[in-house]
């Protein structure tokens, strides 16, 4: 505890944290904080004004990383041809014997994928893959019939976002071993991406605050000025 309380002063230290910065300061403040001794995952922190109680003003949505996430994925595929989606590069694939295991626990995977046909019996799932946000979707792109194309988007590095019973959304945008620029890339996109996701039916203040922050690391404000836009 006490490493990490000084490795936090110690970033605090670094930058004026009361302030907000346009993204490119920030992620140049982010890569001088001191590292921890494993990679940490840096994310993107959004506080959004809409309300979740409405079911017209739920924000999700997918986007690819321009420069991966830096995650192994590990993608499981429901299917009546695993052989095939294992070619592809699924890491688990089947349907009734993925279910049961599922159904029994088991839950080591990240990403799901559905064919159309298998949805129709993965259905069955939705209260065990559902609060863990693990549940094929069309809008997410994980129910798809050209699974190969569906492997190879999800293990590129393809992001999902989906707003919390806070309104509040995380999105993991790449590692502390990134760059500065790999990083400033990925922030961009997906800044643009729940940027666009607004929902039709929501008048007002969209986007209240984004934050630019590592596993270990304070939090770093971006300036309004960078998602005023939406």
């Amino acid at each position: 505890m006490e490493k990490h309380s000084k490795r936090y002063r110690n970033a605090l230290a670094s930058a004026d944290l009361a302030k907000e910065y346009p993204l490119k300061e920030a992620v140049e403040i982010l890569s001088k904080f001191p590292k921890a001794k494993f990679d940490e995952t840096v994310e993107l922190a959004f506080r959004l004004g809409v309300d979740p109680a409405q079911g017209d003003q739920m924000v999700r949505g997918t986007t690819p990383l321009p420069n991966g996430s830096g995650k192994k994925i590990r993608v499981l595929v429901f299917t009546d041809d695993p052989a095939k989606a294992l070619a592809a590069g699924a890491d688990h694939a089947g349907l009734q014997d993925l279910m049961l295991k599922i159904t029994e626990g088991w839950l080591d995977f990240d990403v799901a994928i559905a064919t159309n046909e298998a949805m129709k019996t993965v259905r069955t799932l939705a209260r065990v893959l559902g609060p863990k946000g693990l549940m094929p979707n069309p809008k997410s792109g994980t129910v798809t019939d050209d699974i190969a194309a569906g492997i190879k988007a999800v293990k590129a590095g393809r992001v999902e976002f989906k707003m919390d019973k806070t309104a509040n959304i995380g999105v993991g945008i790449g590692k502390r071993s990134f760059t500065p620029a790999q990083i400033l890339e990925n922030a961009t996109v997906v800044l643009e991406a729940v940027g666009k996701a607004k929902p039709a039916s929501f008048k007002g203040n969209y986007i209240k605050t984004v934050t630019l922050c590592s596993s270990m690391s304070p939090a770093v404000h971006l300036a309004g000025t960078e998602f005023a836009k939406f």
